[in-house]
């Protein structure tokens, strides 16, 4: 047995699943969990000694590498000062001005502690400000696990949500509407009918939790010019993109604005954070400015705002870093796609900036969560566990994107794609 099961099977004893996070069990790809203790640069390294090179970076906060040293010394130099206060320090406004400077949408943020926490306190400041209940959101697009927003899809455009999860009550469940994803004609339906009584759109405007898709052209722009004649509030859930896919997140990428932003991963360089932000009249109806609560006790925690500030700092400084992650992440991406074909595998993959899905299909244009679940996870399953027998982690389940770092080589890439010509030939 080794080291990583006999600590899973410790673990079961008093942690449900003996996980705190329900992917990390490898429930859908089969065996044990690898327990981690070391990550550097581009690599990470298990409790018995093995080394991968990761494609997970912490699910993207790790953007520039694992133990990225500025990183290290700025939250080691804050240690020395005590791991927190519960009150104002100096460096959440020098986060708070490095992200405006970055993000113009975001005229005002405020820190919270993780993407979930952030995400629903945009929901419930826009229901605050526009005085309206309904919600919409869109299938495959995950925004945390608060109870507005872990609701399935009806069976129409109007048709509203039902709890996709047990201790969701439905009278909460049925504010939220879930449309399909990059489906425009399906957004503008519903807003002709209720859009008065919509409060907010959230969408991930690259979606990372049904594998990666991009939005169709036009699909952003959309969504912007429908909020913007209800009178809707139009949210950029930025928690994966932000930082990643440009330096100013999708929004940059795609040149749209939105009225609230959320974030979280980068800006805090690996340490639990998260924030939202945007229109400074929306944002001063938060308190203690307006009635709209939301509070945190370790929201702006030093040792994560430090971190943040010194992750910002260090891609505000190499802006190539951009340019060399999309490079990378098509290298990949292409080469994946090759040794699959070679080896009779039908295998389509898509890539933004420093994100990438490979899925298991013959089709060759992923746009939906339909599509994205028709996929053969069975197939992938078996090549994450051939992938990890090659020394190469990628997210263990057929639906997580995946994430290019600043710190993996060329040949960590080429070593990547012979690992999969290997392992294609297996399946």
């Amino acid at each position: 047995m080794t080291r990583s099961e006999q600590l899973f099977a410790a673990a079961q004893q008093h942690i449900p699943g003996g996980v705190n996070s329900p992917v990390r069990a490898f429930k859908s790809v089969g065996g044990s969990p690898i327990y981690f203790k070391k990550g550097q640069g581009a690599y990470l390294f298990d409790e018995d000694d093995n080394k991968y090179i990761d494609y997970v970076g912490s699910w993207g906060p790790m953007i520039l590498g694992h133990a990225y040293q500025p990183v290290i010394d700025a939250v080691k130099k804050s240690l020395d000062n005590g791991l927190g206060f519960g009150a104002p320090t100096a460096v959440e406004t020098l986060l708070a001005d490095k992200v405006c400077e970055i993000m113009p949408s975001i005229e005002m943020i405020r820190m919270v502690n993780s993407g979930t926490e952030a995400t629903m306190s945009a929901i419930r400041l826009a229901r605050g400000y526009t005085k309206r209940d309904k919600i919409v959101k869109f299938e495959g697009c995950y925004h945390g696990h608060s109870d507005s927003l872990l609701v399935k899809a009806g069976s129409g455009a109007l048709t509203f949500g039902e709890p996709s999860s047990p201790g969701v009550p439905a009278a909460i469940a049925e504010h939220t509407i879930t449309l399909d994803f990059n489906n425009l004609e399906n957004v503008k339906a519903t807003f002709s009918e209720i859009g008065e009584q919509i409060a907010c759109i959230i969408v991930e405007p690259v979606a990372g939790n049904m594998n990666c898709i991009p939005p169709v052209d036009g699909f952003l722009q959309g969504l912007r010019d429908i909020c913007d004649e209800y009178a809707t509030v139009l949210i950029f859930d930025e928690v994966m993109t932000g930082f990643r896919v440009a330096l100013g997140g999708a929004q940059q990428a795609f040149g749209i604005t939105p009225d609230l932003t959320t974030l979280g991963k980068i800006i805090g360089g690996g340490l639990p954070v998260g924030a939202f932000g945007g229109k400074r009249q929306i944002m001063q109806q938060i308190a203690p400015l307006g009635p709209v609560y939301q509070a945190g006790t370790l929201s702006g925690n030093p040792l994560s705002m430090q971190a943040g500030l010194a992750m910002l700092n260090a891609l505000t400084d190499n802006p190539e870093i951009y340019q060399q992650l999309s490079a990378k992440s098509e290298f990949l991406t292409q080469g994946i796609e090759t040794v699959a074909a070679a080896a009779g595998i039908p295998v389509t993959t898509t890539c933004i900036g420093g994100m990438f899905g490979i899925f298991f299909t013959e089709q060759k244009n992923i746009t939906s969560f339909a599509q994205a679940t028709a996929c053969d996870t069975e197939r992938f399953a078996a090549f994450f566990q051939g992938m990890i027998k090659e020394g190469i982690y990628f997210a263990p389940s057929a639906y997580e994107t995946g994430f290019m770092s600043a710190a993996t080589s060329q040949q960590d890439i080429e070593d990547t794609i012979a690992a999969a010509a290997k392992v294609f030939k297996t399946l």
